[in-house]
């Protein structure tokens, strides 16, 4: 019975083939953004995270792979999603981790736009001429330690780029300041992977084989709530990197492969050095309970 359980906690936690599909055709079926609810997720955010975005003459006017550094529980995806579509009226269409898909949970936040992190879906997206959001890191990068804040973890993942040439797609790179610092982190996943009480647990049968980036850090945010700090949101865009248009040719080489997504991670880490540095330079106008609520 444990197994069964918390079996969308282990590396076999899969999705059917059946279930791919009918995914696809919920994913499909969301024409277009609940324009209502997302100007009033942008009301709520303005206030708080104060989102500041550049380069927005750098997004192509056709649809577009947005690639991007990535921060604990999807902040960034939860402030960047209305910022866009207030700014440009696009319509971004995040792609999820399956863990969210094995609930009920993922499958309503399914209405919302985001999809499922699968290259069947990402291609029947691109073939309908969506905007993707990809995080290349993950969940790796989402947990990542806080010592490592801004880091890209990419592991050996070229997959985004190879559909990017499969369906003549472009990458527009992004760099996100603000989100990684939206908690401190108590306790690092690691550590609580490792802990004496997940040890317990794991022998008392109650979970099993559980995916080290899955585990967060313990969280602490605004007057030690779960509730995150608000933090002056900087959010810039670069010019579109070229991916070889590959539709019905041969795809294209691990060694082009390597080269673009070097091409990729720089403009990002250049991205993200350079809201840094316009942070740096506005840190001197935030108003004195920011300053107080962000310590």
């Amino acid at each position: 019975m444990a197994d069964k359980k918390t079996s969308w906690m282990s590396n076999r936690a899969k999705l059917s083939d059946k279930e791919i599909a009918r995914l696809i055709e919920t994913f499909l079926a969301v024409q277009g953004p609940d324009a209502a609810a997302l100007r009033r997720q942008y009301a709520l955010i303005k206030p708080y995270f104060a989102p500041t975005v550049v380069g927005l003459e750098n997004i192509p006017g056709e649809p577009t792979l947005f690639i991007g550094n990535h921060s604990m529980f999807a902040l960034d995806a939860v402030i960047m999603l209305p910022t866009v579509f207030h700014e440009t009226g696009r319509f971004l269409r995040p792609m999820a981790d399956n863990i969210w898909f094995l609930t009920a949970a993922g499958r309503r936040m399914a209405a919302s736009g985001m999809v499922l992190a699968h290259p069947e879906v990402c291609g029947a997206l691109m073939d309908a001429g969506q905007d993707l959001l990809v995080f290349p890191g993950g969940a790796a990068e989402a947990n990542k330690p806080e010592q490592e804040r801004y880091s890209l973890v990419w592991g050996e993942r070229y997959g985004f780029l190879r559909l990017a040439a499969k369906h003549g797609y472009n990458v527009t790179p992004f760099g996100m300041v603000g989100p990684d610092e939206g908690w401190d982190h108590v306790v690092e996943g690691e550590d609580i992977l490792h802990s004496r009480l997940v040890k317990l647990l794991q022998g008392m049968g109650l979970f099993s084989e559980v995916r080290d980036d899955l585990v967060p850090p313990l969280p602490r945010g605004v007057f030690n709530t779960l509730i995150p700090k608000p933090q002056r949101c900087f959010l810039a865009f670069g010019e579109p990197v070229e991916v070889p248009d590959r539709r019905h040719k041969k795809g294209i080489s691990v060694r082009l492969q390597k080269s673009l997504r070097r091409e990729v991670a720089a403009r990002i880490e250049a991205l993200v050095e350079a809201m840094l540095a316009m942070r740096k330079a506005h840190r001197s106008q935030e108003s004195t309970l920011r300053r107080l609520l962000t310590r």
